[in-house]
């Protein structure tokens, strides 16, 4: 088996080993994986974060050694890149801009790492959160992705979907959580009442057929900030998601899940 590691801002994710196929999801630097099939020009890859599968172009694969993707994988507490846009410089003086919530495996105290015997120097600020903390934190993160772009598939303040939102703001904080909706609302503790739920809490909501297909993370004051066509804040009750603009529900309201206790 191969192993790799994303040495570039972001790479796409593909449902298919072809360009036109739709992006499914977005790997950042930092992220490790194992490459689980291989065609000419594509790779099949399990990202060890979340164990979201999907195809990276060839010409896009750092490969690593089974003890590194170990070693990196055995970080119980990884840094994080908590820059909008932060920068790495290569051993080659080469500058490769990383996104927030980008990892940074192994680094020092001087901001220095290595990967597979690449050196790579971070410059930028470092997620760090206390316990008591995190709740605050969880907020203060999701902001950080107002008005983002809504994009299928996308992870990052430039374009981010409704479960990459959820998704990479856990992240932030220390909290795995995987990457679709559907499996995301399977976490958690069941709430009854939106009136039970607190600040940093996740919303599910559901399509005709009873499929879960959205989510967002309660603010104070019976608000949401979810992506939809943009990472925006509204209304939410107990029928669901209320949308000034259009005047009436965008999405009915499924589900609330309490992740942190």
């Amino acid at each position: 088996m191969k192993y790799g590691f994303c040495h570039l801002s972001v790479i796409p994710g593909r449902l298919d080993a072809s360009d036109p196929s739709e992006m499914i999801t977005q790997v950042l630097f930092g992220d490790h994986f194992k490459v689980i099939e291989e065609r000419a020009k594509w790779v099949k890859i399990r990202n060890a974060f979340d164990k979201y599968e999907s195809w990276i172009d060839r010409k896009q694969l750092f490969e690593i050694s089974k003890e590194e993707y170990t070693l990196i994988d055995e970080e119980k507490y990884p840094k994080l890149s908590s820059e909008l846009v932060g920068v790495i410089r290569n051993e080659d003086d080469e500058i490769v801009p990383i996104l927030l919530g980008s990892t940074l495996p192994g680094i020092n105290d001087d901001l220095s790492f290595e990967v597979q015997g690449k050196s790579f120097v971070f410059d930028g600020s470092i997620s760090t959160t206390k316990k008591n903390e995190l709740k605050v934190r969880l907020i203060e993160n999701a902001y950080m992705f107002m008005n983002a772009p809504y994009l299928w598939g996308g992870k990052t303040p430039f374009g981010i979907d409704c479960s990459g939102l959820s998704q990479m703001v856990y992240k932030l904080n220390g909290i795995h959580l995987p990457r679709d909706a559907y499996q995301q609302a399977e976490k958690g503790i069941t709430l009854s009442f939106v009136e039970e739920a607190e600040p940093g809490d996740l919303a599910f909501f559901d399509d005709a057929e009873g499929n879960i297909t959205h989510v967002g993370i309660l603010l104070e004051n019976n608000l949401i900030i979810h992506a939809s066509g943009k990472v925006r804040v509204d209304p939410i009750d107990h029928q669901g998601i209320f949308n000034k603009e259009l005047n009436n529900y965008s999405h009915k309201l499924r589900l609330i899940k309490k992740i942190i206790k």
